[in-house]
């Protein structure tokens, strides 16, 4: 089916949901959880173009609530930064061998769960540089890995930014970098028209966990919220560091 095996793509299917779900609660996370499945499957840079294409579709969903709730001062920022880096992780991706490319993500993603667990107040930097670090990391990962959340998460989960501000703010970021991504991917041949057609296909799935992980938000507190939110990237640094020792 679109030339991927069809285990693939139920596989697929089940991962779609699961990222979804997550997504709508953290408001990142997507392809944090989808690229790893995928990639058990399918080629990992087919698995990074489906989940840059599975975070654009999701986010169309949410424009009126990007535009209502989003933090305007930072989202545009660091969406700029996170432009002029995104052609150097993708850069990375073509021309790092894969051993260093996964030490990269290993390195990156751990030290993204770091600076959200440590307890606040014990580290803190002024929020212009924040921003700084944030838009070079969001970007970097965006085109290396198709994950820019963990580049953006500890800026607004260590923030002053209430959730549902903070969520907004990261899903315009992504709603802005995901297409630019994807374009970029397919132009350089790093993928093609296959992976945007199981994205499509995906994207149902996508869309049935994003509706149940808005629920959930709903019914958490601030303090359950961040909890679930650095979870995802402690999910993500041990299934980095689990194929970095592998």
């Amino acid at each position: 089916m679109f030339g991927f095996p069809i285990e693939a793509v139920i596989v697929a299917v089940f991962a779609a949901v699961a990222a979804g779900f997550v997504r709508g609660l953290a408001g990142f996370g997507l392809s944090v959880v989808l690229v790893p499945v995928l990639q058990l499957a399918i080629a990992p840079s087919a698995a990074v173009l489906v989940g840059i294409v599975s975070l654009f579709l999701i986010g169309l969903t949410d424009v009126k609530r990007i535009h209502r709730d989003a933090d305007r001062s930072s989202a545009v920022p660091i969406t700029l930064l996170a432009l002029a880096c995104m052609p150097l992780g993708m850069w990375a991706l073509v021309a790092l061998p894969p051993a260093w490319a996964r030490m990269l993500i290993a390195l990156v993603s751990l030290g993204a769960f770091v600076l959200v667990v440590v307890p606040l107040g014990k580290v803190a930097m002024p929020r212009r540089p924040a921003m700084a670090l944030s838009g070079f990391f969001t970007g970097f990962f965006g085109g290396f890995a198709g994950m820019p959340g963990p580049g953006m998460a500890p800026f607004y989960l260590r923030g002053r930014l209430e959730p549902k501000v903070a969520r907004a703010s990261m899903m315009a970021i992504f709603l802005v970098l995901t297409p630019l991504s994807a374009v970029l991917f397919i132009w350089l041949d790093v993928g093609g028209w296959p992976e945007v057609e199981l994205a499509a296909l995906l994207f149902p799935a996508v869309l049935l966990g994003d509706w149940f992980g808005h629920r959930a938000f709903g019914r958490v507190s601030q303090r359950q919220w961040q909890v679930a939110t650095a979870l995802v990237l402690g999910g993500a640094a041990a299934g980095a560091l689990w194929k970095l020792a592998g």
